[in-house]
């Protein structure tokens, strides 16, 4: 197996940016230029000290018709650093990476050194030792395992195996668990994108998953309020990640200054919260229904007649309009 080789004393993860010139949800107008600069004081993180830079997923919000102005910056700002990219669900058009799509154009122009396919992604030549770091992107299952001796054969010896994955993994108070934290013979890492909010490493046997959560404020919550955006250090004998936090504005310069939806239980304070939350969304119209899905995923009860009903509508507004 022919596999890139890169010198470095890590990895320098980034989790989910979600780049888009249309802000998603009740970002201001500022989304674009603040996700840019996020990236770039990344990247320059990463050069300083001296580690691969690697985005774990999702690195646009929107799969394609992003701006040209986007692009080219995005073409000028990752050509000098030619950064690592995992496939993330946002990247693709209907499940599938295709030519029409924004990733294509930044592969195309060679600034991004795309992981679109499960498996071995490159060897990291670290003063400590050889590492391997693979790739399970969205679509891609993670692996049960990983024949470490048999790549050993062929490759050399290797200090450590890194494995990074965009998916739902049960971390705690995760709703959607697809993969179970458990040990993956072969695998010293598994270290996830997908999830934005930063969870817990958990240890398993040899294997330690880790979920770093993304950068960008997304969504208009007392959450997002309270953390910090953080990219995340890993090197070969470290026992946790590393966290950097990113520089930022505050929350109320990228979001409006408005109260946060009650949090009371009973029905009369959900029906309201529902109706404020409708309120809210009529004042920002966004890109493909985007905002209307989050608000619509968080709010609806499934146990109830009418939330399918919603729910179709939904889907037959959005997709036709497509």
């Amino acid at each position: 197996m022919n596999l890139e080789r890169i010198q470095a004393d890590g990895l320098f993860l980034i989790g989910d940016p979600h780049i888009a010139a249309t802000p998603p949800g009740q970002r201001l107008s500022s989304y674009t230029s603040d996700v840019l600069e996020k990236l770039e004081a990344c990247l320059k993180r990463s050069k300083e000290l001296n580690l691969v830079p690697l985005i774990l997923g999702d690195l646009f919000h929107w799969p394609r018709d992003n701006s040209n102005s986007l692009l080219v910056d995005l073409i000028a700002l990752f050509g000098p650093y030619k950064p690592f990219v995992l496939i993330g669900n946002h990247d693709k058009y209907q499940a599938r990476l295709t030519p029409d799509v924004s990733m294509a154009v930044l592969d195309a122009a060679n600034v991004v050194r795309l992981m679109s396919e499960p498996g071995p992604a490159f060897v990291l030549e670290t003063p400590k030792g050889d590492v391997l770091v693979g790739a399970s992107p969205d679509g891609f299952r993670i692996p049960k395992e990983f024949e470490r001796e048999e790549f050993e054969k062929e490759n050399g010896k290797l200090l450590k195996v890194v494995w990074v994955s965009h998916h739902n993994v049960a971390f705690p108070n995760c709703k959607k668990q697809q993969y179970a934290i458990k040990e993956l013979p072969g695998i010293d890492w598994l270290i996830n994108g997908h999830i934005h909010g930063p969870r817990p490493s958990s240890t398993a046997g040899i294997t330690t998953w880790a979920n770093p959560g993304n950068i960008s404020r997304m969504a208009f919550t007392r959450l997002s309020l309270e953390r910090k955006p953080q990219a995340a250090i890993w090197t070969p004998h470290c026992i946790d990640l590393e966290r950097w936090d990113i520089p930022h504005r505050d929350f109320y310069e990228v979001f409006p200054n408005q109260e946060f939806l009650p949090e009371q239980e009973d029905a009369d304070a959900a029906e309201s919260k529902f109706l404020q939350g409708l309120e809210r969304l009529a004042w920002k119209r966004t890109h493909e229904g985007s905002g209307l899905k989050q608000f619509l995923e968080e709010n609806i009860d499934p146990a109830q007649p009418e939330s399918q009903l919603i729910w179709n509508l939904y889907t037959e507004v959005t997709d036709g309009n497509r």
